[in-house]
């Protein structure tokens, strides 16, 4: 991609992922996807707790399966 190009592709608004606003999608935004630096600790905060946690169960004993997940 030439440097031309690139200076001709339009940044886009996104939803952001934390708080639902508009979100300037382009390399001016140091947060993106995020739109400030406040949703982007927030999402990385619920990270960091383990929010995001999936919920699972127990390997039954015996299953072949259990060895390769641990």
């Amino acid at each position: 991609m030439s440097p031309s190009a690139s200076s001709e592709i339009k940044p886009r608004l996104v939803r952001c992922p934390a708080c639902g606003g508009d979100s300037l999608y382009a390399p001016g935004n140091p947060f993106r996807p995020f739109c400030s630096e406040r949703c982007k600790n927030a999402d990385f905060g619920a990270w960091a707790s383990e929010g995001y946690r999936m919920p699972a169960t127990p390997p039954l004993d015996g299953d072949p399966l259990a060895d390769e997940v641990a």
